[in-house]
């Protein structure tokens, strides 16, 4: 099972809101996902972003793909930059 974290779209019209969640690649986009990570806000003058970053950290880690904006969004938490210490300090393995 291929494994995404994508936005969900909120909201009504005109006025976007959008969840980070993790979801099967092929769900829907407003259907069944497996966890929710978050919220995110475009019409907000500030970031308005929230995600849970020891949440994206542990899917990242279990093989899940961000899509573009998401992966952004987690660069702007800084969740890209923990996950990549964490690949970078992990032993290679032996053969």
């Amino acid at each position: 099972m291929a494994v995404k974290i994508r936005l969900r779209r909120m909201g009504t019209s005109k006025v976007p809101f959008y969840r980070v969640v993790v979801a099967d690649s092929r769900t829907a986009r407003d259907g069944r996902f497996l966890e929710n990570l978050g919220t995110y806000d475009p019409l907000l003058p500030t970031a308005g972003v929230k995600i849970d970053a020891d949440k994206a950290l542990h899917w990242l880690q279990q093989g899940a793909q961000p899509t573009d904006t998401v992966r952004s969004l987690l660069k702007g938490v800084g969740v890209m930059r923990r996950y990549a210490e964490a690949r970078a300090t992990k032993a290679p393995v032996a053969s």
